[in-house]
């Protein structure tokens, strides 16, 4: 079954876009705003995915097994809290490269992936979304 997305940026050459699910979109939404320490950090994080860099400190895959390919996770704070945001990887129907921010996770606590985050991760890499994509203006 499809879960629902929605758009939260767009890159102004429309190549890649960053949206939230909507399911889990209060949650993830009150974690980003909660201080100006956390808004600061999305914003460098969303650029970083916005211009297509990998920067693995911040932005990566959480290549655990063939089943998750196309999940990656927004780390926040790796030294201090070490949140994370799982996200799923597509491309749209118009070929717009997507980040889907699927679930949040506070306060990774071990370099290795529990038995608990390897089923958060699983989980996402299961959900099916087809984002509608609105393209910024040039």
């Amino acid at each position: 079954m499809a879960r629902e997305c929605k758009q939260v940026i767009i890159a102004g050459d429309n190549k890649r876009a960053i949206f939230i699910d909507s399911e889990n979109e209060a949650e993830i939404l009150q974690y980003l705003k909660q201080t100006d320490k956390h808004l600061k950090k999305w914003r460098y994080i969303s650029d970083i995915i916005l211009r297509g860099l990998r920067v693995p400190d911040v932005y990566d895959k959480e290549d655990i097994n063939d089943k998750c390919k196309d999940v990656t996770a927004i780390k926040f704070f790796k030294n201090g809290s070490n949140d994370r945001i799982y996200c799923k990887e597509i491309r749209s129907e118009s070929g717009v490269y997507v980040v889907i921010m699927a679930v949040l996770l506070h306060k990774k606590k071990t370099q290795k992936n529990t038995s608990k985050q390897i089923a958060i991760i699983e989980n996402v890499a299961s959900y099916d979304y087809m984002p509608i994509v609105k393209l910024a203006s040039k």
